[in-house]
């Protein structure tokens, strides 16, 4: 948000008689709100809106309130700061919802799902990524080229969540993708970009595929890109994969009170391996 629309929406917070902290929140709301779709607030749309409320309630996993504030925020952007009440409408807020237990794709399922992919080396290297490393679909879409470590076999998470980067283990067999993926489409800053190379893939663009992939590879059951970070998870438990590695792999917070995040040392990110080495198909040779 550039400084003169943060003014403009904080001078009309104020006329309203907004309180400093509320303010505040909805200033960053904005913000965040913005920064998810690397692009300016005032130069988006209702669609933007409504793939960033998805994201906040299926990957985010916010609380009703959460998600609420976020709502009011962006309504007070659109309808009180630039004039656009159509943006909003439609979007009510969210019912207080119980918690429930994540999709888990089965490796036979992921199977089908990278191969269903294939003809999109794009879209199945998203895939193989997200799932191989345990990352949030906007961390995935953030990716840079030289995140993609060959030497040390680890990825430079760089927008994790509360902005905390971490380090995870790069899988052989996604390097190998990955070299196979960059030949063809030679990606200098962002790994996935879009249309423009200058801009990363849109995240409706992301949710829209994926829903398209799972149906191609018959998967009925109402998974989301999410679903490929609770199955990672899920798959290294399954291996035997001790619970705090998983944590700090995930970037989530401890249960512990002397723990806020975890971190990944680069003996901790190569000690794991990837849940990706144990799904069924041939294996791709690394290019040189």
């Amino acid at each position: 948000m550039t400084t003169a629309l943060r003014r403009r929406m904080d001078e009309e917070l104020q006329l309203r008689g907004m309180r400093p902290r509320t303010r505040k929140t909805y200033l960053y709301a904005v913000l965040r709100f913005a920064e998810f779709h690397h692009q300016r607030p005032d130069q988006l749309d209702r669609e933007d809106v409504r793939a960033y409320l998805v994201h906040l309630v299926e990957e985010r996993q916010l609380s009703s309130s959460s998600i609420n504030q976020s709502l009011c925020a962006l309504r007070f952007f659109y309808v009180e700061v630039l004039r656009r009440p159509e943006v909003m409408e439609g979007f009510r807020s969210p019912k207080k919802r119980s918690r429930r237990l994540p999709v888990v794709l089965s490796r036979p399922e992921l199977a089908r799902l990278f191969k269903a992919a294939g003809t999109d080396l794009k879209y199945q290297s998203l895939w193989m990524t997200i799932y191989s490393a345990g990352l949030r679909v906007g961390e995935a879409r953030a990716l840079h080229v030289p995140d993609i470590d060959s030497e040390a076999m680890q990825i430079r998470v760089r927008e994790g969540k509360g902005d905390h980067q971490r380090l995870v283990m790069l899988s052989e067999r996604l390097l190998g993708q990955l070299r196979r993926f960059w030949e063809v489409y030679r990606a200098s800053t962002w790994l996935f970009y879009g249309s423009e190379k200058e801009r990363p893939l849109h995240i409706r663009s992301i949710q829209r595929r994926f829903q398209q992939d799972l149906a191609r590879a018959d998967v009925t059951r109402p998974a989301t890109v999410h679903s490929l970070r609770h199955s990672f998870a899920t798959h290294l438990l399954e291996q035997g994969t001790p619970l705090p590695y998983i944590q700090a792999l995930l970037g989530h917070r401890s249960l512990s009170s002397t723990m806020i995040y975890a971190r990944v040392r680069r003996t901790g990110a190569t000690r794991v391996q990837s849940p990706l080495e144990g799904i069924p198909g041939e294996s791709i040779t690394s290019l040189p």
